[in-house]
Protein backbone atom coordinates (compact mmCIF):
# COMPACT_ATOMS: atom_id res chain seq x y z
CA UNK A 1 0.00 0.00 0.00
CA UNK A 2 1.03 3.21 -0.83
CA UNK A 3 2.52 5.35 2.58
CA UNK A 4 0.85 8.48 3.73
CA UNK A 5 3.57 11.32 4.23
CA UNK A 6 2.33 12.62 7.42
CA UNK A 7 5.67 13.83 8.75
CA UNK A 8 5.43 17.52 6.30
CA UNK A 9 3.64 20.27 8.70
CA UNK A 10 1.38 22.59 6.37
CA UNK A 11 1.19 26.04 7.80
CA UNK A 12 -1.43 26.89 9.01
CA UNK A 13 -3.38 29.19 7.15
CA UNK A 14 -2.54 26.27 3.94
CA UNK A 15 -4.27 23.83 6.07
CA UNK A 16 -6.92 25.64 6.63
CA UNK A 17 -7.88 27.01 3.13
CA UNK A 18 -7.06 23.32 2.15
CA UNK A 19 -9.47 22.10 4.53
CA UNK A 20 -12.33 25.01 4.27
CA UNK A 21 -12.20 24.29 0.56
CA UNK A 22 -12.39 20.74 0.57
CA UNK A 23 -15.31 20.66 2.81
CA UNK A 24 -17.07 23.31 0.79
CA UNK A 25 -16.60 20.66 -2.48
CA UNK A 26 -13.99 22.76 -4.59
CA UNK A 27 -10.53 22.35 -5.50
CA UNK A 28 -8.02 24.60 -3.15
CA UNK A 29 -5.11 26.60 -5.30
CA UNK A 30 -2.56 25.69 -2.64
CA UNK A 31 -1.74 23.36 -0.33
CA UNK A 32 -2.21 20.38 -2.89
CA UNK A 33 1.44 18.78 -2.23
CA UNK A 34 -0.02 18.05 1.39
CA UNK A 35 -3.00 15.62 0.09
CA UNK A 36 -2.41 14.63 -3.12
CA UNK A 37 -2.62 10.85 -3.36
CA UNK A 38 -2.64 8.64 -6.88
CA UNK A 39 -2.66 10.16 -10.35
CA UNK A 40 0.81 9.69 -10.57
CA UNK A 41 0.57 8.15 -14.31
CA UNK A 42 -1.76 11.07 -15.22
CA UNK A 43 0.54 13.63 -13.91
CA UNK A 44 3.72 12.21 -15.22
CA UNK A 45 1.75 11.86 -19.22
CA UNK A 46 1.07 15.46 -18.61
CA UNK A 47 4.12 16.56 -17.65
CA UNK A 48 6.06 14.56 -20.31
CA UNK A 49 3.40 17.41 -22.91
CA UNK A 50 5.39 20.37 -21.00
CA UNK A 51 9.14 19.25 -22.33
CA UNK A 52 7.26 19.48 -25.62
CA UNK A 53 5.74 22.69 -24.64
CA UNK A 54 9.17 23.91 -23.56
CA UNK A 55 10.97 22.69 -26.25
CA UNK A 56 8.60 25.27 -28.59
CA UNK A 57 6.20 22.17 -29.75
CA UNK A 58 2.50 22.85 -27.90
CA UNK A 59 0.05 20.30 -26.55
CA UNK A 60 -3.91 19.86 -26.09
CA UNK A 61 -5.67 17.44 -23.67
CA UNK A 62 -8.80 16.81 -22.35
CA UNK A 63 -9.29 15.61 -18.74
CA UNK A 64 -12.68 13.46 -18.38
CA UNK A 65 -13.86 12.09 -15.09
CA UNK A 66 -17.72 11.87 -14.00
CA UNK A 67 -18.40 15.27 -11.16
CA UNK A 68 -16.02 14.62 -8.38
CA UNK A 69 -13.90 12.66 -9.54
CA UNK A 70 -10.63 14.84 -9.91
CA UNK A 71 -10.77 16.37 -12.77
CA UNK A 72 -10.29 19.78 -11.49
CA UNK A 73 -7.75 18.37 -8.53
CA UNK A 74 -5.59 17.42 -11.66
CA UNK A 75 -6.03 20.98 -13.26
CA UNK A 76 -4.90 22.69 -10.02
CA UNK A 77 -2.29 19.87 -9.22
CA UNK A 78 -0.26 20.24 -13.05
CA UNK A 79 -0.78 24.05 -12.71
CA UNK A 80 1.50 23.83 -9.35
CA UNK A 81 3.82 21.77 -11.49
CA UNK A 82 4.33 23.75 -14.37
CA UNK A 83 4.40 26.90 -12.20
CA UNK A 84 7.49 25.35 -10.69
CA UNK A 85 9.27 24.71 -14.59
CA UNK A 86 9.04 28.55 -15.09
CA UNK A 87 5.60 28.73 -17.05
CA UNK A 88 2.99 30.94 -17.03
CA UNK A 89 -0.43 29.68 -16.34
CA UNK A 90 -3.95 31.19 -17.09
CA UNK A 91 -7.02 29.32 -16.01
CA UNK A 92 -10.86 29.82 -15.88
CA UNK A 93 -13.59 28.01 -15.20
CA UNK A 94 -16.65 27.98 -18.21
CA UNK A 95 -19.74 29.20 -17.07
CA UNK A 96 -23.47 30.52 -19.09
CA UNK A 97 -21.63 34.03 -19.31
CA UNK A 98 -18.06 32.10 -20.55
CA UNK A 99 -17.83 30.10 -23.71
CA UNK A 100 -15.34 30.15 -26.47
CA UNK A 101 -17.87 32.14 -28.75
CA UNK A 102 -21.11 33.90 -28.21
CA UNK A 103 -23.63 36.34 -29.44
CA UNK A 104 -22.84 38.37 -26.13
CA UNK A 105 -19.10 38.63 -25.84
CA UNK A 106 -18.64 35.35 -23.91
CA UNK A 107 -15.36 34.38 -25.84
CA UNK A 108 -13.97 38.28 -24.92
CA UNK A 109 -15.35 37.35 -21.07
CA UNK A 110 -13.05 33.93 -21.61
CA UNK A 111 -10.08 35.74 -22.27
CA UNK A 112 -10.57 38.24 -19.87
CA UNK A 113 -11.02 35.78 -17.06
CA UNK A 114 -7.63 33.81 -18.47
CA UNK A 115 -5.32 36.92 -18.17
CA UNK A 116 -6.72 37.96 -15.15
CA UNK A 117 -5.87 34.81 -13.61
CA UNK A 118 -2.19 34.39 -15.14
CA UNK A 119 0.09 33.38 -12.85
CA UNK A 120 4.00 32.70 -11.93
CA UNK A 121 5.14 30.86 -9.28
CA UNK A 122 5.67 34.16 -7.24
CA UNK A 123 2.23 35.36 -7.83
CA UNK A 124 0.35 32.14 -7.86
CA UNK A 125 -3.31 33.90 -7.19
CA UNK A 126 -3.43 35.65 -10.34
CA UNK A 127 -2.91 39.05 -11.76
CA UNK A 128 0.73 38.36 -12.72
CA UNK A 129 1.17 40.55 -15.76
CA UNK A 130 2.16 43.68 -14.71
CA UNK A 131 4.76 41.93 -12.12
CA UNK A 132 5.64 39.92 -15.78
CA UNK A 133 6.19 43.33 -17.68
CA UNK A 134 8.12 44.66 -15.16
CA UNK A 135 10.30 41.90 -14.24
CA UNK A 136 10.89 41.82 -17.96
CA UNK A 137 12.17 45.26 -18.02
CA UNK A 138 14.03 45.43 -14.93
CA UNK A 139 15.81 41.80 -16.56
CA UNK A 140 16.56 43.81 -19.51
CA UNK A 141 18.24 47.01 -18.10
CA UNK A 142 20.27 44.91 -15.57
CA UNK A 143 21.70 42.84 -18.37
CA UNK A 144 22.62 46.20 -20.49
CA UNK A 145 24.25 47.65 -17.23
CA UNK A 146 26.09 44.61 -16.61
CA UNK A 147 27.21 44.59 -20.42
CA UNK A 148 28.29 48.26 -20.52
CA UNK A 149 31.50 49.87 -19.27
CA UNK A 150 31.84 52.13 -16.22
CA UNK A 151 31.81 55.16 -18.30
CA UNK A 152 28.80 54.38 -20.52
CA UNK A 153 26.49 57.82 -20.60
CA UNK A 154 22.84 57.41 -19.52
CA UNK A 155 21.32 58.51 -22.90
CA UNK A 156 23.87 55.70 -24.25
CA UNK A 157 22.53 52.91 -21.73
CA UNK A 158 18.93 54.68 -22.28
CA UNK A 159 19.57 53.64 -26.00
CA UNK A 160 21.07 49.94 -25.58
CA UNK A 161 17.83 49.18 -23.52
CA UNK A 162 15.60 50.61 -26.08
CA UNK A 163 16.77 48.51 -28.95
CA UNK A 164 16.69 45.27 -26.89
CA UNK A 165 13.50 45.79 -26.28
CA UNK A 166 12.32 46.83 -29.90
CA UNK A 167 14.62 43.50 -31.05
CA UNK A 168 11.97 41.58 -29.04
CA UNK A 169 8.50 43.54 -30.13
CA UNK A 170 10.11 43.00 -34.14
CA UNK A 171 10.45 39.69 -33.61
CA UNK A 172 6.99 39.65 -32.83
CA UNK A 173 5.54 41.35 -35.89
CA UNK A 174 5.01 38.61 -38.38
CA UNK A 175 2.56 36.96 -36.27
CA UNK A 176 -1.34 37.57 -36.52
CA UNK A 177 -1.61 41.25 -34.30
CA UNK A 178 1.51 41.09 -34.08
CA UNK A 179 2.03 45.00 -34.70
CA UNK A 180 -0.20 45.90 -32.75
CA UNK A 181 0.59 43.59 -29.46
CA UNK A 182 4.04 45.10 -30.03
CA UNK A 183 3.06 48.17 -30.26
CA UNK A 184 1.66 48.07 -26.83
CA UNK A 185 4.32 46.61 -24.86
CA UNK A 186 6.31 49.66 -26.64
CA UNK A 187 3.82 52.46 -24.70
CA UNK A 188 3.90 50.22 -21.65
CA UNK A 189 7.67 50.52 -21.39
CA UNK A 190 7.65 54.68 -22.33
CA UNK A 191 5.26 54.76 -19.33
CA UNK A 192 7.53 52.67 -17.26
CA UNK A 193 10.92 54.82 -17.89
CA UNK A 194 8.83 58.40 -16.81
CA UNK A 195 7.15 56.63 -14.43
CA UNK A 196 3.54 57.17 -15.93
CA UNK A 197 1.42 54.87 -13.68
CA UNK A 198 -1.54 56.28 -15.24
CA UNK A 199 -0.40 55.34 -19.13
CA UNK A 200 0.99 52.12 -17.61
CA UNK A 201 -2.24 51.34 -16.55
CA UNK A 202 -4.16 52.35 -20.20
CA UNK A 203 -1.85 49.75 -21.88
CA UNK A 204 -2.84 47.08 -19.19
CA UNK A 205 -6.59 47.88 -19.89
CA UNK A 206 -5.84 47.00 -23.12
CA UNK A 207 -4.01 43.50 -22.31
CA UNK A 208 -6.92 42.72 -20.28
CA UNK A 209 -9.50 43.27 -23.48
CA UNK A 210 -11.17 45.94 -21.29
CA UNK A 211 -11.48 48.54 -24.27
CA UNK A 212 -15.06 48.36 -25.90
CA UNK A 213 -14.29 50.12 -29.28
CA UNK A 214 -11.02 50.82 -31.40
CA UNK A 215 -11.92 54.54 -31.18
CA UNK A 216 -11.17 53.89 -27.43
CA UNK A 217 -8.01 52.07 -27.70
CA UNK A 218 -7.14 54.71 -30.56
CA UNK A 219 -7.51 57.80 -28.20
CA UNK A 220 -5.84 55.81 -25.27
CA UNK A 221 -2.76 54.66 -26.92
CA UNK A 222 -2.76 55.18 -30.57
CA UNK A 223 -3.35 51.52 -31.22
CA UNK A 224 -6.71 50.61 -33.71
CA UNK A 225 -7.43 47.35 -32.57
CA UNK A 226 -8.83 45.53 -29.48
CA UNK A 227 -9.11 41.96 -28.50
CA UNK A 228 -12.68 40.76 -29.26
CA UNK A 229 -14.76 37.52 -29.46
CA UNK A 230 -12.81 36.44 -33.10
CA UNK A 231 -9.09 37.52 -32.44
CA UNK A 232 -8.89 36.56 -28.74
CA UNK A 233 -7.16 33.35 -29.06
CA UNK A 234 -4.57 34.75 -31.29
CA UNK A 235 -3.65 37.05 -28.38
CA UNK A 236 -3.33 34.19 -25.99
CA UNK A 237 -0.50 33.14 -29.04
CA UNK A 238 1.00 36.34 -28.77
CA UNK A 239 1.10 36.12 -24.84
CA UNK A 240 2.67 32.74 -25.39
CA UNK A 241 5.75 34.34 -27.57
CA UNK A 242 6.44 37.47 -25.58
CA UNK A 243 6.68 35.40 -22.47
CA UNK A 244 9.22 32.88 -23.89
CA UNK A 245 11.01 36.24 -25.69
CA UNK A 246 10.94 37.55 -21.47
CA UNK A 247 12.59 34.49 -20.02
CA UNK A 248 9.86 31.81 -19.16
CA UNK A 249 9.36 28.05 -20.62
CA UNK A 250 5.89 29.14 -22.20
CA UNK A 251 2.57 29.21 -21.36
CA UNK A 252 -0.24 26.82 -20.21
CA UNK A 253 -3.90 27.52 -20.36
CA UNK A 254 -6.49 25.28 -18.05
CA UNK A 255 -10.10 25.41 -18.89
CA UNK A 256 -12.43 23.64 -16.47
CA UNK A 257 -16.03 23.06 -16.19
CA UNK A 258 -16.38 22.76 -20.43
CA UNK A 259 -19.80 20.75 -19.24
CA UNK A 260 -21.32 24.62 -19.73
CA UNK A 261 -20.07 24.14 -23.83
CA UNK A 262 -22.85 20.78 -23.43
CA UNK A 263 -25.47 22.88 -21.97
CA UNK A 264 -25.86 25.69 -24.31
CA UNK A 265 -29.53 24.85 -25.41
CA UNK A 266 -28.88 26.22 -28.95
CA UNK A 267 -27.21 23.48 -31.51
CA UNK A 268 -25.68 26.60 -33.92
CA UNK A 269 -23.72 27.85 -30.80
CA UNK A 270 -22.49 24.50 -29.26
CA UNK A 271 -21.42 23.85 -33.13
CA UNK A 272 -19.50 27.61 -33.15
CA UNK A 273 -17.70 26.80 -29.67
CA UNK A 274 -16.74 23.31 -30.83
CA UNK A 275 -15.07 24.73 -34.19
CA UNK A 276 -13.75 27.14 -31.79
CA UNK A 277 -11.97 24.30 -29.56
CA UNK A 278 -11.22 22.10 -32.62
CA UNK A 279 -8.79 25.55 -34.13
CA UNK A 280 -7.15 25.42 -31.17
CA UNK A 281 -6.20 21.67 -31.04
CA UNK A 282 -5.47 21.69 -34.40
CA UNK A 283 -3.51 24.88 -34.01
CA UNK A 284 -1.70 22.31 -31.49
CA UNK A 285 -1.16 19.30 -33.00
CA UNK A 286 -0.26 20.72 -36.56
CA UNK A 287 2.50 22.95 -35.44
CA UNK A 288 0.83 26.33 -35.28
CA UNK A 289 1.14 27.30 -31.98
CA UNK A 290 4.27 27.00 -30.16
CA UNK A 291 4.94 27.07 -26.21
CA UNK A 292 1.41 26.79 -25.10
CA UNK A 293 -0.56 23.69 -23.69
CA UNK A 294 -4.15 23.76 -23.12
CA UNK A 295 -5.99 21.67 -20.51
CA UNK A 296 -9.63 21.24 -20.85
CA UNK A 297 -11.88 18.97 -18.36
CA UNK A 298 -15.12 17.53 -19.01
CA UNK A 299 -17.20 14.99 -18.22
CA UNK A 300 -17.87 11.80 -19.81
CA UNK A 301 -21.18 12.73 -21.22
CA UNK A 302 -20.06 16.04 -22.26
CA UNK A 303 -17.62 14.30 -24.83
CA UNK A 304 -19.42 11.05 -26.12
CA UNK A 305 -22.90 12.66 -26.49
CA UNK A 306 -23.51 12.17 -30.27
CA UNK A 307 -26.21 14.66 -30.07
CA UNK A 308 -25.16 17.76 -28.14
CA UNK A 309 -21.29 16.63 -26.92
CA UNK A 310 -17.90 17.31 -28.33
CA UNK A 311 -18.76 13.73 -30.42
CA UNK A 312 -21.75 15.62 -31.88
CA UNK A 313 -19.08 17.53 -33.95
CA UNK A 314 -17.60 15.35 -36.21
CA UNK A 315 -14.32 17.07 -37.45
CA UNK A 316 -13.48 16.55 -33.48
CA UNK A 317 -15.18 13.21 -32.87
CA UNK A 318 -12.87 11.55 -35.42
CA UNK A 319 -10.12 13.05 -34.09
CA UNK A 320 -10.32 12.36 -30.16
CA UNK A 321 -12.40 8.95 -30.44
CA UNK A 322 -9.96 5.94 -29.04
CA UNK A 323 -9.06 2.99 -30.78
CA UNK A 324 -9.39 -0.75 -30.46
CA UNK A 325 -5.78 -0.82 -28.71
CA UNK A 326 -6.93 0.92 -25.43
CA UNK A 327 -8.88 -0.68 -22.81
CA UNK A 328 -9.86 0.41 -19.05
CA UNK A 329 -6.68 -1.99 -17.67
CA UNK A 330 -4.14 -0.44 -20.72
CA UNK A 331 -5.11 3.09 -21.02
CA UNK A 332 -3.55 5.37 -23.47
CA UNK A 333 -2.08 8.27 -21.72
CA UNK A 334 -0.84 9.64 -24.91
CA UNK A 335 -3.99 10.27 -26.68
CA UNK A 336 -5.95 13.42 -26.44
CA UNK A 337 -7.91 12.54 -24.07
CA UNK A 338 -7.08 11.24 -20.04
CA UNK A 339 -9.89 9.48 -18.25
CA UNK A 340 -9.75 9.26 -14.84
CA UNK A 341 -10.40 5.56 -13.19
CA UNK A 342 -11.43 5.81 -9.36
CA UNK A 343 -8.91 5.98 -6.86
CA UNK A 344 -7.89 2.59 -5.60
CA UNK A 345 -9.31 1.30 -1.87
CA UNK A 346 -5.46 1.46 -0.86
CA UNK A 347 -5.45 5.35 -2.30
CA UNK A 348 -8.30 6.16 -0.48
CA UNK A 349 -7.12 5.04 2.89
CA UNK A 350 -3.77 6.91 2.03
CA UNK A 351 -6.00 10.22 1.43
CA UNK A 352 -8.03 10.18 4.69
CA UNK A 353 -4.80 9.53 6.97
CA UNK A 354 -3.21 12.37 4.90
CA UNK A 355 -6.48 14.72 5.90
CA UNK A 356 -6.59 13.66 9.27
CA UNK A 357 -2.88 14.54 9.85
CA UNK A 358 -3.62 17.98 8.06
CA UNK A 359 -6.41 19.06 10.37
CA UNK A 360 -4.92 17.56 13.28
CA UNK A 361 -1.82 19.99 12.11
CA UNK A 362 -4.72 23.19 11.77
CA UNK A 363 -6.26 22.53 15.11
CA UNK A 364 -3.16 21.31 17.25
CA UNK A 365 -4.59 17.54 18.79
CA UNK A 366 -2.31 14.43 18.37
CA UNK A 367 -4.59 12.49 15.30
CA UNK A 368 -4.60 9.04 17.25
CA UNK A 369 -7.42 7.70 14.49
CA UNK A 370 -6.78 4.00 14.32
CA UNK A 371 -6.18 2.05 10.83
CA UNK A 372 -9.11 0.07 11.46
CA UNK A 373 -10.93 3.31 12.73
CA UNK A 374 -9.95 4.78 9.08
CA UNK A 375 -11.54 1.43 7.33
CA UNK A 376 -14.64 1.19 9.15
CA UNK A 377 -15.16 5.03 7.86
CA UNK A 378 -14.29 4.25 3.97
CA UNK A 379 -16.63 0.98 4.68
CA UNK A 380 -19.55 2.77 5.71
CA UNK A 381 -19.25 5.35 2.61
CA UNK A 382 -18.53 2.57 0.21
CA UNK A 383 -21.75 0.95 1.28
CA UNK A 384 -24.35 3.12 0.44
CA UNK A 385 -26.57 2.16 -2.59
CA UNK A 386 -25.46 3.71 -6.00
CA UNK A 387 -22.01 4.05 -4.04
CA UNK A 388 -20.37 2.12 -7.49
CA UNK A 389 -21.32 4.24 -9.92
CA UNK A 390 -21.74 7.78 -7.93
CA UNK A 391 -19.64 7.76 -5.45
CA UNK A 392 -16.65 9.53 -5.68
CA UNK A 393 -13.27 11.13 -3.81
CA UNK A 394 -15.31 14.58 -3.45
CA UNK A 395 -18.27 13.26 -1.83
CA UNK A 396 -15.62 10.72 1.10
CA UNK A 397 -13.36 14.04 1.52
CA UNK A 398 -16.67 15.99 2.38
CA UNK A 399 -17.91 13.43 4.81
CA UNK A 400 -14.35 12.78 6.74
CA UNK A 401 -13.26 16.47 6.96
CA UNK A 402 -17.44 17.36 8.52
CA UNK A 403 -16.37 13.74 10.48
CA UNK A 404 -13.33 15.11 11.91
CA UNK A 405 -14.92 18.82 12.66
CA UNK A 406 -17.69 16.62 14.48
CA UNK A 407 -15.00 14.63 16.71
CA UNK A 408 -13.20 17.82 17.88
CA UNK A 409 -16.28 19.49 19.07
CA UNK A 410 -16.78 16.44 20.71
CA UNK A 411 -14.56 15.47 23.14
CA UNK A 412 -14.01 11.60 24.19
CA UNK A 413 -15.97 10.20 21.05
CA UNK A 414 -14.43 7.74 18.38
CA UNK A 415 -15.01 7.16 14.97
CA UNK A 416 -17.11 4.24 15.55
CA UNK A 417 -19.17 5.72 18.26
CA UNK A 418 -20.61 7.95 15.54
CA UNK A 419 -20.60 5.42 13.13
CA UNK A 420 -22.86 3.61 15.67
CA UNK A 421 -24.84 6.09 16.63
CA UNK A 422 -28.80 5.51 16.22
CA UNK A 423 -29.30 8.65 14.61
CA UNK A 424 -26.66 7.89 12.04
CA UNK A 425 -27.60 4.52 11.67
CA UNK A 426 -31.07 5.61 10.94
CA UNK A 427 -29.99 7.95 8.09
CA UNK A 428 -27.88 5.30 6.34
CA UNK A 429 -29.02 3.79 3.55
CA UNK A 430 -29.78 0.51 4.62
CA UNK A 431 -27.80 -2.28 1.93
CA UNK A 432 -24.45 -2.19 0.46
CA UNK A 433 -24.62 -2.81 -3.01
CA UNK A 434 -21.69 -4.39 -4.61
CA UNK A 435 -18.71 -1.90 -4.31
CA UNK A 436 -19.60 -2.20 -0.01
CA UNK A 437 -19.35 -5.86 -0.69
CA UNK A 438 -16.19 -5.82 -2.59
CA UNK A 439 -14.80 -3.05 -0.01
CA UNK A 440 -15.59 -5.12 3.01
CA UNK A 441 -13.06 -7.68 1.69
CA UNK A 442 -10.48 -4.95 2.10
CA UNK A 443 -7.51 -5.46 5.01
CA UNK A 444 -5.22 -2.64 6.23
Amino acid sequence: MEQANLTRKAPKRIAATVLGALKGGVVPRVGLEYITVGRMQEIHALLHDVEIIRDGGAAFRFIVGQYGAGKSFLLQTIRNHVMDRLFVVLDCDLSPERRFCGTKGQGLATYKELVRNMSVRTRPEGGALPLILDKWLNNIQTEIRMESPPETEESQFEAAVSRKIFDVIRGMEDMVNGFDFGQAISRYYIASKHGDDEAKSKVLRWFFGEYATKTEARQALGINLIVNDDNWYDFLKLFSAFLVRAGYAGMYILVDELVNIYRIPHRTTRQYNYEKILAMYNDALQGKAHHIGILMSATPQCVEDTDKGIFSYDALKSRLTEGRFSTKGMRDLLAPIIRLEPLSHEEMMVLVEKLAALHAQLYDYNCDIAPEEYLAFLKTEFERIGAGIYLTPREIIRDFVELLNVLIQNPGKRIGDILQDPAFEASKTPQPDETGAEFAAFEV
